[in-house]
């Protein structure tokens, strides 16, 4: 492994100015050929297909991001169960999420650091129904909280810089992340899928935020796989609320429809887009779902030319 030790530190990073994440997982696996109708989406390919994990990664890289972001959202210890798989080996795919990336971290051309964070995605992502963007699932904080943690132990133990929290739809869910984070020893950022000012359980993007405030090992606090639209709101609430640097990756703008399993409507992501965010306060900024290369190329530019 030639992960960067922590003294480089993603944290130390965004104090020197903002830094450029890559885009979906997903959409560049897809636009590759390859199917991704299973219900572990792009975390089957941790054991079916890894190197084209690895140039996804490098296609991103490529483009001019700083920070890959695992494909281990959709992956768990209950998911792959489901597939009869045992602990050890979902242990093991869990930590080849970050090797991959760091194999494309290795392999990229260029200068200047770049980092690896692990993928934490919401419980909703393992039910593969939906449900990631609704949040409240009937279940307790504590009961988020034991899902939550063996997977962050893993991904942490694997050497990622940070922990990616991702696509939190509930402060609830927020709270039982932020419980599970305490003790691992890795950093980590916190960001919901919201609508408008709210998450997408309905709460108040400020209270919401607010329960990361005074958590050390959070570096950044923000919003992902959200329309374009509500970013630059979002983050100045995030920055006026925690006083952290701000993460912010949207979607193309395009809306999941998880009946058919297809996105629906037009896609408006535009890397110009991204002086408004940074001016607000973001300091990681990329794009998630059905944001390919081209745009996160186009951000690197925008980042560069401010």
């Amino acid at each position: 492994m030639t992960l960067l030790p922590l003294s480089s530190s993603l944290a130390a990073a965004l104090a020197e100015g903002p830094l450029v994440l890559d885009g979906g997982m997903s959409n560049q696996l897809a636009a590759a050929g390859h199917d991704l109708s299973d219900e572990l989406w792009s975390a089957r390919l941790l054991a079916d297909r890894p190197e084209a994990i690895v140039a996804a990664h490098a296609a991103y890289y490529a483009a001019g991001a700083q920070v890959a972001i695992t494909s281990s959202y959709q992956a768990t210890f209950e998911g792959f169960a489901r597939r009869g798989l045992g602990r050890a080996e979902a242990a093991a795919l869990l930590r080849r999420s970050v090797e991959l990336a760091d194999r494309a971290r290795s392999e990229a051309a260029g200068e200047g650091p770049r980092w690896v964070a692990a993928s934490v995605g919401p419980y909703g992502a393992m039910l593969a129904d939906g449900s990631e963007y609704r949040g409240d699932y009937g279940l307790s904080v504590a009961e988020l909280e034991r899902f939550h943690r063996p997977r962050m132990e893993v991904l942490a133990e694997a050497g990622a810089d940070a922990l990616a929290l991702e696509t939190v739809p509930d402060a609830r869910e927020a709270e039982a992340l932020l419980r599970a984070l305490d003790g691992l020893g890795v950093p980590a950022w916190l960001s919901y899928s919201v609508d408008g000012e709210r998450t997408r359980a309905g709460q108040p993007l400020a209270e919401a935020f607010a329960l990361a405030a005074g958590v050390d090992a959070v570096i950044a606090v923000g919003v992902n796989c959200c329309d374009p639209q509500d970013v630059e709101r979002a983050v100045a609430v995030a920055a006026e609320t925690t006083g952290k640097p701000v993460v912010v990756y949207p979607n193309s703008g395009e809306t999941w429809n998880a009946q058919s399993r297809a996105w629906e409507g037009a896609a408006h992501f535009d890397g110009h887009q991204v002086d408004g965010w940074v001016k607000a306060g973001a300091r990681l900024v990329g794009g998630c779902c059905r944001v390919g290369p081209d745009a996160i190329s186009a951000v690197a530019r925008s980042l560069q030319n401010r």
